[in-house]
């Protein structure tokens, strides 16, 4: 069983919902179910790895509860009622900096001793913002304690492979679950019951064979409203008993028995009531697989906006300590300010997630701003060369689904985890300046736009940085009809080579030479300076946005 930790339960609900007080323990102190504290019931002897929400209970009177929780060997305690700032980070053992503790001065003498005495006794002591409704909390910390999310979403595959025998049982033949699209999740394995060859193959593939017959079965099935019984399609083929997966008028997959001709005189109302089953079943695992997107999404935010503690972060996204690893950003193009633009991005975040999770398995993606954001690990030399790739299949598929430009950047690689915020600023650069023409490209591609970018924003920035001649040298062009700050652009573009300057001005070397001499002539320019030369050609290239026709 896949019992999650504190730190996980912390990372469902987030700041400032739920916050640390103290973990005596650590945040990976398991918790195995979450408890309602009810001040009018026996409180339980024995809970251990529970974590009570002590609803009713102000902060400032938890002590006593706090030493019962003790005593039933539970894993923590939520209170209400000390949300204010803490201050004093104290570090602990088995505790990162980002933890949450700290002292609780300011929050009243009460607190200060339920806070001691879970320090002394050992449960973790939780607090909840005001605004939190208890019994939302209490919904989302039980679901996450109990959907035990993997990565495929095969939280409730041995409950479908159970299902399967129990069905098979009942009905009197081999039985398979399948998903929406035609996937086998589970089949019986009932001695003694016939498969046939087209079954066999499909579970030896995970996936039924694709054929116009079988489409034409699949559409009769899915409009019928209960089992419906299926000829053979060739003589190899036994006939079948199949039934679609419902829930709330949605279809969620489908049972298939295979029919020999020997199935109980009940069988539909057996297929019937397994076929309810299966929906709670698929639910549940749809539900586990949707919370563990969200916790990794969550945790991956976090990451890129430097607030996790790198090492808990990766080991919960299942990475070895000192896995280099790069940030790739996703963004449609044009469609934020769209009604629908937000709809389309959660659509390229489901398709970004699915193909990485096709090539990385459980992976951590995330929406931000507008912005989808992908953490790629960097397993080889050759890594970036297959995320560039992936990128570009990503792209690709996207237009075609969403019918909106999609570009993407890809961030330096870096060394660890706990430098993801740096790839992840480099994946946001890489969009900022790719070209109108481009769709996909990485950060060494497209370094010298991206410096100069930032160059641009700190001359801008800065007063003593933005002064200088090359100001007087514009302002002395817009008064007198000259064009010197443009040539000595091309100038400087073309390393000081006169000819190749005037070609890229159009004009004669001795019109250049001459407008270059008046520069330095009227506006006191040393071109002789590298120094001068370098700092002026910055400024014209960044903060006047003048390039040659070449650039």
């Amino acid at each position: 069983m896949d019992t999650r930790t504190l730190g996980e339960l912390l990372d469902t609900l987030g700041e400032p919902a739920l916050r640390l007080l103290t973990a005596p323990s650590g945040l990976t102190t398991p918790v195995t179910e979450v408890l309602l504290y009810d001040a009018h019931a026996p409180f339980p002897d024995r809970a251990p790895g529970a974590l009570l929400l002590a609803v009713g209970v102000r902060a400032d009177a938890a002590g006593a509860l706090v030493d019962e929780a003790a005593a039933a060997r539970m894993a923590g305690l939520v209170i209400r009622g000390a949300n204010g700032p803490l201050s004093e980070q104290e570090p602990s053992s088995g505790q990162g900096p980002s933890s949450g503790q700290g002292s609780v001065s300011g929050h009243g003498q009460g607190l200060a001793d339920a806070v001691a005495r879970a320090r002394e006794r050992g449960p973790a002591l939780l607090t909840l913002d005001e605004d939190a409704a208890w019994h939302h909390v209490h919904l989302l910390l039980a679901g996450a304690v109990g959907a035990r999310p993997s990565p495929a979403g095969g939280a409730a595959l041995g409950d479908l492979f159970s299902l399967a025998g129990a069905v098979a049982t009942a009905v009197g033949g081999a039985t398979v679950i399948e998903d929406p699209r035609q996937r086998i999740l589970a089949h019986s394995t009932i001695p003694g019951q016939p498969v046939d060859e087209p079954r066999r193959q499909g579970i030896l593939g995970r996936q039924v064979p694709g054929s116009p017959e079988n489409t034409e079965q699949y559409r009769v099935l899915f409009a019928s409203h209960g089992p419906v019984r299926l000829p053979a399609l060739s003589a190899e083929e036994l006939p079948r008993l199949a039934v679609a997966v419902r829930a709330g008028g949605e279809t969620l997959g489908s049972l298939w028995v295979v029919d020999d001709g020997t199935l109980a005189p009940d069988a539909e109302e057996a297929l019937a009531q397994g076929a309810s089953t299966a929906a709670l079943l698929l639910l549940r695992a749809r539900a586990a697989q949707e919370l563990s997107r969200h916790m990794t999404g969550d945790l991956l935010r976090r990451l890129l906006d430097g607030t996790a503690e790198p090492a808990t972060a990766a080991e919960r996204l299942g990475m070895t300590p000192g896995t280099p690893v790069r940030v790739a950003a996703f963004a449609l193009e044009g469609a934020a300010g769209a009604p629908d633009g937000e709809q389309a991005a959660l659509r390229l975040l489901d398709l970004v997630r699915l193909q990485c999770e096709a090539r990385y398995g459980r992976h951590a993606c995330v929406l931000v701003d507008g912005v989808v954001y992908a953490l790629l690990p960097v397993a080889d030399g050759r890594a970036g060369e297959r995320q560039r790739r992936l990128a570009e299949d990503i792209v690709r598929r996207a237009e075609q689904a969403l019918r909106v430009p999609v570009r993407a950047g890809l961030g330096d690689v870096v060394p660890e985890v706990a430098e993801v915020r740096g790839s992840r600023e480099d994946a946001d650069l890489v969009l900022r300046v790719l070209g109108p023409e481009e769709t996909v490209a990485a950060m060494d591609e497209v370094r010298a736009r991206a410096v100069l970018l930032r160059l641009t924003e700190l001359l801008g920035e800065r007063r003593e940085l933005a002064a200088g001649a090359w100001r007087d040298i514009v302002a002395y062009d817009a008064g007198h009809g000259t064009d010197y700050a443009r040539t000595l652009v091309c100038w400087l573009d073309a390393g000081c080579d006169m000819a190749r300057a005037a070609r890229l001005l159009a004009v004669h070397p001795n019109t250049c030479r001459y407008r270059l001499r008046q520069a330095r002539t009227q506006l006191g320019i040393d071109l002789d300076d590298p120094d001068e030369r370098l700092v002026l050609w910055l400024q014209l290239r960044t903060l006047a946005g003048l390039r040659s026709a070449c650039a």
